[in-house]
């Protein structure tokens, strides 16, 4: 095989339209543009949503809300959470496995909410200034 007798497949392709080339084509006159109006015309375009000068159903809908594509993999546990698990270290994979965190998170935080009994040590794990001093209180320690 070489590059000069290189075909597409037999069926695959089809012989473009050849419009205003005469009544006897099917196309010819209009050339399958129906009657005046813009769509008719040569350059005779308008852009997506385009409504005839009324105003779009995109701009007439109100604005709301916002989903952020990096909130999937952060995730949140509080403090009585951490009294729940068995171990003393806890890191990103030991909460994955007791399925305190979704298994797509990439990084996990310790907000502040409820009450941490037992003195636990948090590894690569992010904490508010309110959970750091909880830990602490504890007895536990954090490591960054």
């Amino acid at each position: 095989m070489f590059l000069n007798t290189i075909q597409p497949k037999e069926g695959s392709t089809h012989n473009a339209k050849r419009v205003g080339r005469g009544i006897g084509s099917g196309l010819g006159k209009t050339g399958g543009r129906g009657h005046k109006g813009q769509k008719s015309r040569s350059g005779g375009f308008h852009k997506v949503g385009f409504e005839g000068g009324q105003m779009p159903l995109q701009r007439r809908l109100p604005k709301r809300g916002f989903n952020s594509m990096s909130s999937v993999f952060n995730a949140e546990i509080r403090l009585d959470e951490l009294n729940l698990l068995a171990v003393s270290e806890v890191d990103i994979l030991t909460l994955k496995q007791v399925g305190l965190v979704p298994l797509v998170a990439r990084s996990v935080k310790v907000i502040a909410s409820g009450e941490i009994k037992k003195a636990v040590i948090l590894k690569g794990i992010k904490f508010t200034a309110g959970a750091r001093v909880a830990i602490e209180a504890a007895g536990g320690k954090v490591e960054e």
